[in-house]
């Protein structure tokens, strides 16, 4: 039964493929006839719309890739820098990645610096590690690939091949939501426009700005190529050859993204969540919803294999969910199809799946063995209220910008663009157009093949509707984590700029106020050509010249004591040497000595936010002698103190380090209201500075300068006073 079910609905898809195919070029000949014109006429419009939409689209992407390579050449003056001061602008885990790329290059061969990665015990001490897997290196392997391939070492630094990348990736990001906002409002004018405001509010649409190497901007690109032929894939009517396209590109950047960034499967799950939405109302085709569940499970089958049997892909929350769904979907095709059986299972369905979903990831996580992170758990309980707790990498993990709720000034930046009250009204119009819908259905009233203008009907637009459900999902996560709005305000800069220049949302609203006035029709598409150019041109008028100010100003970046502390650690330490201090300068310590490592900046194992934790005790208010026995245990040689944390004067008390260590230690006396710092040993960076004993006994201060003070664990203790 299933296998010939399975054969009738492929026949029917071929059927109503084919049907398309043949009816649509009928409707537009007999619409050209009665408009009086050819049909020779009407294929070059299509081609000339079609050429200069592409054209505009590249174009704009090109032109934001050069815009971030000019002002990041005139923020950190890279041309005319030392390759040591150009390392030193990766900061923190930016310049792990690099790090690794930089060794890629320097192996013998691509099979060997492979081989050197998935078995590295030179970076952390006493851990070898398979750092492919584990900090996720697929784009520091395809970037070495290319550069030694393509023989671009006599033309070109490895550095401006590697940011060159990263910025061309941008590029194709901008072009993925200019294409998307084009495919769905019909004019290329909506993806000027959505280019507009990502680039004005490139503050809260990108982190490019901050941490070029970062995992996510390799991978969004892809995951905007994805949603913009996703968005192609779920129209109606759509013709043969433009589906098949569609799903090609679909299937390679879904498992693209899913090998470039080791969290896209929980990204990807909110866009699963959102097309099962889209099916359980059946505002879309359950077909072609289900081939994206397919391409789900075999990109989730695919990377668990390459990413070296990744078991944290078999306990995601995706592998679960589309399971259950594809289950459930079996399930209901099997019974037999009674009318109130019919009618039961599509009130059971949502809870249904739901229920299959959460038992399968219960049993998924009992049964197969991971090493998810359990500290995000606990985060999310103490994020919720549900639990208190003084763990100092809790605590710090909260205190982080990108894991608060977003800011007043991230409202007032996208209400000063004119991008929320935009985004606002398209969203209120599309969701009363979706209830609509909804409630029709609910009294069965069967879809339109093919929503003409004037029926006012946006809400039966598969495509539209998963939009709207996808950016309310992102938005409620941006509510919570600051973080997450990398995520939601490009795709709210697509949306708004699609409702704004598509005549149907006007026509939505006007069929609603009941216009009789004038020509809802005619005022519908004066109004989606009106009101973008006016907001286009107030945009220019407004920022162009600050644009153009961020790319005249001459910025420095020089910091000469990092600079001064990497040169005598090249020219004075030991190749042996292992040095510790505060993960962040470990990593830019490994990025441009190569010398190995006690911890990095790295969150995702727990093995290294102990390590971390145990080294960030530096800063605490312990004895010599338990400082000295934590960092021999993780054989370190030499200690980097960083003055800026020591004496650390942050907005937020409570939120800085030597607080929470205070607090995770018991440090802390409460007393009326205050918060007190006690205990019987004085701050260890302030007391080693100090020159006496028994600091002195076990670390000798062998370099310093305004910011760093580096110290070596001596291997014979001498207590003399």
């Amino acid at each position: 039964k299933m296998s010939s079910g399975a054969a009738d609905l492929r026949q029917r898809k071929k059927q109503n493929c084919t049907e398309s195919d043949k009816m649509a070029p009928e409707e537009r000949n007999k619409e050209n006839l009665k408009l009086g014109r050819s049909p020779k006429y009407m294929l070059i419009q299509r081609f000339a719309k079609l050429f200069f939409g592409c054209l505009a689209a590249v174009t704009s992407g090109m032109m934001y890739a050069v815009y971030l390579s000019t002002y990041h050449e005139r923020k950190f003056w890279f041309s005319s820098r030392q390759e040591l001061e150009r390392e030193i602008t990766f900061q923190g885990d930016s310049a792990i990645y690099y790090s690794f790329y930089k060794e890629l290059l320097k192996a013998p061969s691509f099979e060997r610096g492979v081989y050197e990665l998935t078995h590295n015990n030179k970076t952390i001490s006493l851990r070898t590690i398979n750092a492919v897997q584990q900090m996720t290196l697929y784009p520091e392997l395809i970037a070495s690939v290319l550069y030694q391939a393509s023989g671009s070492e006599e033309v070109i630094e490895p550095v401006y091949f590697y940011i060159g990348i990263v910025f061309g990736l941008q590029g194709i990001y901008v072009t993925a939501l200019f294409v998307t906002s084009w495919v769905m409002s019909g004019t290329w004018l909506a993806g000027m426009l959505t280019v507009a405001w990502f680039i004005i509010n490139r503050t809260d649409t990108t982190r490019i700005d901050y941490s070029i190497p970062s995992r996510e901007n390799w991978a969004l690109p892809y995951f905007a190529c994805q949603v913009a032929a996703l968005t192609g894939y779920l129209k109606k009517n759509l013709n043969c050859s433009a589906e098949k396209f569609c799903y090609l590109l679909v299937n390679a950047s879904t498992y693209t993204f899913m090998m470039m960034w080791e969290y896209s499967h929980y990204l990807l799950f909110v866009q699963a969540v959102s097309l099962f939405l889209l099916d359980s109302f059946a505002l879309a085709q359950t077909e072609k919803v289900h081939e994206v569940y397919r391409i789900y499970l075999f990109s989730l089958i695919g990377g668990y294999l390459l990413q070296f049997e990744n078991s944290a892909l078999l306990v995601s929350p995706l592998l679960s969910l589309v399971v259950a769904l594809m289950l459930s979907k079996s399930l209901q095709m099997n019974m037999k199809k009674s009318a109130f059986v019919s009618r039961l299972l599509k009130i059971m369905y949502i809870y249904l799946v739901l229920t299959v979903a959460v038992t399968l990831n219960f049993l998924l996580k009992m049964f197969i063995p991971h090493k998810e992170n359990e500290h995000l758990l606990k985060f999310i309980e103490v994020k919720l209220g549900l639990n208190t707790t003084k763990n100092f990498t809790m605590n710090w993990l909260l205190c982080q910008e990108s894991l608060q709720a977003p800011s007043q000034d991230f409202f007032l930046r996208l209400t000063q663009s004119s991008l929320l009250p935009f985004y606002i009204l398209v969203l209120i119009i599309c969701l009363f157009s979706v209830t609509q819908v909804i409630f029709r259905r609910i009294c069965g009233e069967p879809l339109k093949e093919t929503v003409k203008l004037e029926d006012g009907r946006i809400g039966e637009r598969p495509e539209i509707v998963y939009h709207v459900i996808h950016t309310i999902l992102l938005g409620c996560l941006a509510m919570c984590l600051e973080g997450m709005k990398y995520l939601w305000t490009p795709y709210v800069c697509m949306l708004a700029a699609f409702g704004v220049c598509s005549p149907e949302l006007w026509m939505t609203l006007f069929k609603w106020l009941r216009l009789k006035a004038v020509h809802p029709i005619l005022l519908a598409l004066i109004l989606s050509m009106a009101v973008p150019t006016i907001i286009g041109f107030s945009l220019w008028k407004e920022f162009f010249p600050r644009i153009m100010t961020e790319l005249t100003e001459l910025q420095e970046f020089y910091d000469p004591d990092t600079v001064e502390l990497m040169t005598w650690i090249k020219r004075q330490a030991p190749v042996a040497a292992v040095f510790a201090g505060s993960p962040q300068l470990m990593g830019v310590i490994k990025l441009c000595t190569g010398w190995m490592v006690s911890s990095l900046p790295l969150y995702n194992d727990d093995d290294l936010l102990k390590r971390n934790e145990n080294i960030y005790q530096i800063y605490s208010k312990r004895s010599a002698e338990d400082i000295y026995k934590i960092l021999t245990s993780y054989k370190a040689n030499f200690l980097v103190i960083e003055d800026s944390i020591c004496n650390e004067v942050g907005p937020v008390r409570g939120c800085r380090v030597k607080d929470l260590l205070d607090i995770a230690n018991g440090h802390v006396v409460c007393e009326e209201g205050d918060n007190y710092a006690y205990s019987k040993y004085g701050r260890f960076c302030h007391e080693i500075k100090m020159n006496y004993s028994p600091y002195v006994n076990y670390f000798t201060r062998v370099y310093w300068n305004r910011s760093y003070f580096v110290y070596k664990i001596n291997t014979v203790i001498s207590f003399q006073s």
